[in-house]
């Protein structure tokens, strides 16, 4: 991995993880002492950033992180519906049984969050569970392709996560997408995917109804 890579990663890390929330300015004599390199390397982690989706580049204005509008967010979500419908139904045909045992540990991790009403540490395992059905599924070009759009709207889909009440509804679909899986039921593991991304889509479409977010 260049030093180029090193620092595309911590900046994308940041980004996902609100140090730089939505419209912030990215300044480049600031990055280079956050992450103690030159402006070339900053310069090129932002121009790469910029074709993921995450930055916005202005020529004379320099760089922002992108917001992303609640319409632009149910695009994504419409379009990872697709490709993680594609990906659960790969996961049900091969994950092995260590995965699977490892996947409805999540789940039961998940459980104990909304019982403990920990929504920060919900959103967590809710990420873990998308990654490792990705990492499952063995079909890394949709995993590449939902990757990406999952890090273009991280900031909608950390407010969904931690929003009051939706953990307790959005753990019974894992669960059914992770039975699904156990049970190596590809349409079902489809279909269950299908369910929980329509449903963040509702909440995302009650979002865009009430106003500007």
């Amino acid at each position: 991995m260049t030093r180029t890579d090193t620092i595309t990663d911590d900046l994308r890390h940041d980004i996902l993880n609100g140090a730089f929330p939505p419209g912030d300015r990215l300044v480049e004599l600031q990055l280079t002492q956050r992450y103690d390199c030159g402006r070339a390397t900053v310069r090129a982690a932002l121009v790469e950033l910029s074709s993921e989706g995450l930055v916005d580049r202005e020529a004379n204005r320099g760089a922002t992180v992108r917001r992303i509008s609640v319409a632009e967010a149910i695009q994504i979500t419409e379009a990872r519906g697709a490709l993680e419908s594609l990906i659960a139904a790969h996961a049900a045909r091969n994950a092995n049984a260590e995965e699977r045992v490892a996947l409805n540990r999540v789940v039961a991790d998940m459980r104990k969050a909304v019982a403990g009403e920990s929504n920060s540490t919900y959103a967590e395992l809710n990420q873990q569970f998308h990654r490792r059905l990705r990492e499952m599924s063995g079909h890394s070009v949709a995993a590449e392709l939902v990757a990406n759009l999952r890090d273009r709207a991280a900031h909608h889909q950390y407010r969904l996560a931690i929003m009051p009440g939706r953990a307790a509804h959005s753990v019974e679909q894992h669960a059914a997408i992770a039975s699904a899986i156990e049970n190596h039921d590809e349409p079902g593991a489809a279909a269950a995917m299908d369910a929980h991304l329509r449903s963040v889509i509702e909440v995302l479409r009650r979002w865009g109804d009430a106003g500007p977010t």
